[in-house]
């Protein structure tokens, strides 16, 4: 029952149902099963290391420079982009190749900014600890994936002769994501 409680938790406070972030990403990834765990997997990764980028940020900058916050934000994701970049690489050409589409998807997804002002504004109290920002960029990453998952299932038949084709594809997932948004808001 525990598990139950958690996996609703990550759904009913995941930011791409909840607040539609992300969902150009996530039509591709829903479009196939390979590109599903690729993209969800480096789409985790970079919530989960920019949250912790973005508490060494306001640790750094505090108050003062909060303007400048989407800035250092932009930074960091970039820097975690070329880090990530040249780790493939260096663990190998194919590996190299094979994720490179996934990153380059992945890295200005508006899942990870919307997570990393998301986590800002929540801990912006800054007696949280590191972490506490490293888990809500984790979850985030989760329930990115658990929402692809969800559209992956509908994905099929919401392309299918069967729907009207002018409503066929982007539109059809769309309000189905709306639906489902819904229905995990309530879970709240």
């Amino acid at each position: 029952m525990f598990l139950i409680n958690d996996l609703i938790t990550l759904l009913a406070a995941n930011l791409i149902l909840t607040q539609a972030l992300g969902t150009s990403t996530i039509f591709i990834a829903a479009a196939s099963k390979k590109n599903l765990v690729g993209i969800a997997s480096v789409v985790t990764i970079f919530t989960t290391s920019g949250s912790a980028a973005v508490y060494f940020i306001n640790r750094i900058t505090g108050e003062k420079y909060n303007d400048f916050a989407l800035l250092f934000y932009v930074l960091a994701v970039g820097i975690i982009y070329v880090l990530m970049l040249f780790l493939f690489r260096f663990i190998g050409k194919k590996s190299f190749e094979r994720t490179r589409k996934y990153i380059h998807i992945s890295a200005y997804n508006c899942a990870v900014m919307g997570t990393l002002f998301t986590v800002s504004e929540r801990f912006s109290s800054g007696t949280s600890a590191l972490t506490d920002y490293i888990k809500m960029g984790f979850e985030a990453g989760i329930g990115f994936i658990i929402a692809a998952f969800i559209l992956t299932a509908a994905y099929r038949t919401l392309n299918s002769a069967k729907v009207p084709a002018s409503f066929r594809g982007f539109p059809a997932m769309l309000v189905y994501l709306g639906i489902i948004s819904m229905a995990v808001y309530a879970l709240k």
